[in-house]
């Protein structure tokens, strides 16, 4: 089954999550507004609120809430992109120019808080202290990914493990808690709401191991930004980390040079990129992407068969193949 077929079968709910958004994002200063109509309209699958409807349907849960949540789970995640892009001195977000290019950063972080302040007012008035708890927590984490990851830019000694506790708490826990807030809507014990976690978290690994790998080989058209984006912000990400533990100490030395100063041209980028692809990083990353998704897929088959069980491990499947 693909995404697409998925996003069909869920046309409707998602329709209530967008007017939601449209709704809660409005604002007497119209510059909210247009800024975050600008990235929310800007794409994407919405693959955080499909893992909430989803997970809570694994349960039979199909109650108003879960379309308000999960338009908390997408202003969380649009609000981190504001911010993020500001961090990263983006140019482009989804194909299009990014908000901070437009409006400036300080439009852009403004907005951002604005989305998030939506988001918890969101949930104190649904006012349900376990969804609270694994939204509040999810956010607490996802800061701290984005400082660690701030903290180690630039840094070549970076390890495996160290880079994928960053997308761990950056990335892959909104994910986890979109999964997990679909069994706690449902009433679920917190084994259920554990194992939903554990689900979410792996497919969020996988997905930005994933994404951190096509920086190296996708198509700008398809991908959305500028390939060597990483590269050039100073990311060590997952192919480069494997290529730098292989390679001859002269390239190490190298390469190490044009990430600490941050400022690749394009020939440094295709230098590193062969250096990367010389040495196995692509396939080394994806091998690690695809484990996660195995694991992803074994918890998903602890449930009984079903049509939300089905659309899961699609998606899994989706993350893991998927080329923008």
């Amino acid at each position: 089954m693909q995404i697409e077929d998925i996003i069909l079968t869920y046309e409707k709910d998602l329709k209530l999550v967008e007017e939601f958004l449209d709704k809660e994002q409005n604002s007497y200063v119209k510059l909210i507004p247009q800024i975050s109509s600008h990235i929310i309209a800007s794409g994407g699958k919405r693959l955080r609120p499909l893992l909430l409807l989803i997970s809570s349907d694994l349960f039979k849960y199909c109650e108003e809430r879960r379309h308000v949540l999960a338009a908390v789970i997408e202003f969380i995640h649009t609000a981190s992109l504001l911010h993020d892009d500001v961090i990263d001195h983006a140019n482009i977000r989804r194909g299009r120019a990014a908000a901070n290019k437009l409006w400036g950063n300080t439009a852009s972080i403004l907005v951002g808080d604005y989305l998030y302040a939506t988001a918890f007012r969101l949930l104190t008035e649904d006012g349900d202290p376990v969804v609270q708890r694994i939204i509040s927590s999810a956010t607490t984490t996802m800061v701290e990914g984005e400082t660690i990851q701030f903290i180690k830019s630039g840094d070549a000694e970076i390890t495996e493990q160290e880079y994928l506790s960053i997308i761990e708490k950056k990335t892959a826990i909104l994910m986890s808690a979109s999964c997990a807030l679909g069994a706690a809507l449902a009433g679920q014990p917190q084994e259920s709401i554990r194992t939903l976690s554990s689900i979410g978290l792996k497919i969020g690994v996988s997905f930005q191991v994933t994404d951190d790998t096509l920086d190296y080989v996708g198509v700008k058209e398809e991908f959305g930004k500028n390939i060597g984006m990483d590269l050039r912000e100073g990311k060590m990400t997952l192919p480069l980390i494997w290529a730098l533990k292989k390679g001859s100490l002269a390239e190490k030395e190298a390469v190490i040079k044009i990430i600490k100063h941050k400022s690749a041209e394009d020939e440094d980028i295709l230098t590193i990129i062969d250096f990367i692809k010389n040495y196995g990083g692509i396939e080394y990353a994806l091998g690690k992407a695809a484990q996660y998704i195995g694991e992803a897929k074994a918890l998903i088959k602890s449930f009984p068969d079903s049509s939300a069980r089905k659309y899961l491990l699609s998606i899994a499947d989706y993350v893991l193949n998927r080329n923008n």
